[in-house]
């Protein structure tokens, strides 16, 4: 896997292992994002034990743990100690002026094997790691359980950790980094259809057309994407049904969650916990307009589907698995073509909001998102004091003329509390010749232009 973008997750690690003394770090997210290469190029060149947790029994693992440590440490006495806090208690004394790192990926599989195991850690923690020249690192995919055994209240493991590092997808900026391809429309297609996780990222053929690789990739049956929201989904949550019936329901285009309860005829109290879980897994999100000072209680939340490429499978290829067991392939592409401008324009949006920072916006802003209450809709708003950012974003195979800008304008009156405003129009194809005349004239208009930008 391509290593791109871990700058930040790097330095965090590179300052854990240059403290002195002891350091404990958990690093969790979901599959696919690239944890356990962080943590190969992390120990590369340093002296480090990588142990890969496994379903099988625990003796069998600390068997094959013992025997990775004497491949590094070369002390034939670890193979002869029988427990697991004992050989870390013999390791811990074998240590000098360089740091030992000890990694335990997947650790969640140790610790659903034998559910003592967070306890024995913290056992081992307390009374033996925490005062030696020792980094160790618990590293975990599934994020319900990575909860509950490390990060969670309940745990034993809570408050020993000394950084913890949570890998989620890439944004469209990094994203684009993996292809040698400069138009941005065509990344942006990309992008709506993997979303930024790297494994994803890695099976699009860039010399294909985006229907190429997702009937190739994804539709057919035997493609290694096929079934990867399945298999995940199926891992993290003990029944699915409902939450399958609830990412169905979101990924065509139900937010509130009184709507999505109403289709699937479920009163929407007995719908929160299943929301709650989805939030908590990293695959919902709630969304809130961005004017309001207690998102938390705002009664205005949206629920979306925060990976792209979860987000396109409910939308097309779980509606439409029975035409694809019978490889009915081509069908399935027709559908997807007929509404894939549509579902690509939503995720546009997205790649605005995670790009802006990118451009050369007139101030500092110190909040970005959306806008909308029972009269308007904003695409992008960005706020600090009195100042207002307010863009909206089209994808559309024409120019955009001058009475989009005009429709802006007529929005933002309804945001009485700005007395600055700057409007920022985003395009794929360009703008109006007028268009471009008046934005020479006045500096609040921005336009921004996929085909010359640099999102």
């Amino acid at each position: 896997m391509r290593f791109i973008n871990r700058e930040e997750e790097l330095k965090t690690l590179k300052e854990e292992y240059q403290k002195e003394g002891s350091s404990f770090v958990i690093i969790y997210g979901r599959r696919r994002t690239g944890k356990t290469t962080l943590i190969k190029r992390f120990i590369e060149g340093k002296k480090a034990i990588y142990f890969l947790a496994n379903l099988q029994s625990l003796d069998i693992q600390i068997e094959e743990f013992k025997s990775i440590a004497y491949d590094i440490l070369k002390d034939e006495i670890i193979l002869s100690i029988k427990d697991l806090k004992s050989v870390f208690k013999y390791i811990s004394n074998k240590t000098n002026k360089q740091k030992l790192i000890i990694v335990i990926d997947e650790f969640q599989y140790l610790a659903d094997v034998d559910n003592s195991i967070p306890s024995l850690f913290q056992s081992i923690w307390d009374e033996i790691l925490k005062d030696k020249n020792i980094m160790l690192i618990l590293c975990g995919s599934l994020i319900g359980l990575m909860h509950k055994f490390a990060l969670s209240y309940k745990s034993p493991l809570y408050g020993r950790r000394t950084s913890q590092i949570h890998l989620t997808p890439l944004s469209f900026p990094n994203f684009k980094k993996f292809f040698n391809i400069n138009d941005v429309s065509k990344l942006i297609e990309y992008y709506a259809v993997l979303g930024g996780v790297p494994r994803y990222i890695e099976f699009f053929d860039e010399s294909k057309d985006i229907y190429d690789n997702i009937k190739s990739k994804i539709l057919y049956k035997n493609s290694y994407l096929y079934e990867e929201p399945n298999f995940i989904l199926k891992d993290e949550v003990k029944h699915p049904i409902t939450y399958f019936s609830i990412l169905q329901v979101i990924a065509q285009g139900e937010h509130k969650i009184g709507n999505i309860a109403s289709k699937l005829n479920i009163q929407t109290h007995n719908l929160t916990s299943f929301i709650e879980k989805l939030i908590e897994l990293d695959i919902l999100k709630r969304v809130v307009p961005i004017t309001e000072e207690n998102p938390a209680k705002s009664k205005k939340g949206l629920y979306y589907i925060k990976d792209n490429f979860f987000n396109f499978w409910f939308r097309y290829v779980f509606p439409n698995k029975s035409y694809l067991e019978i490889e009915n392939y081509d069908y399935v592409l027709n559908k997807i073509k007929l509404d894939f401008h549509i579902y690509t324009s939503f995720v546009f949006e997205q790649v605005v909001l995670e790009s802006i920072h990118l451009l050369n916006i007139p101030f500092d802003y110190q909040k970005i998102g959306r806008y909308w209450d029972k009269d308007v809709e904003i695409d992008i708003m960005a706020i600090k004091d009195d100042q207002a950012l307010i863009g909206e974003c089209k994808y559309w195979n024409k120019p955009v003329g001058i009475e989009v800008l005009n429709d802006l304008k007529q929005k933002s009156n309804y945001l009485k509390s700005y007395k600055i405003k700057y409007y920022a129009l985003f395009s794929k194809s360009g703008f109006a010749d007028n268009l471009r005349d008046l934005a020479k004239k006045d500096e609040s208009i921005i336009l921004i232009d996929l085909k010359e930008s640099t999102l």
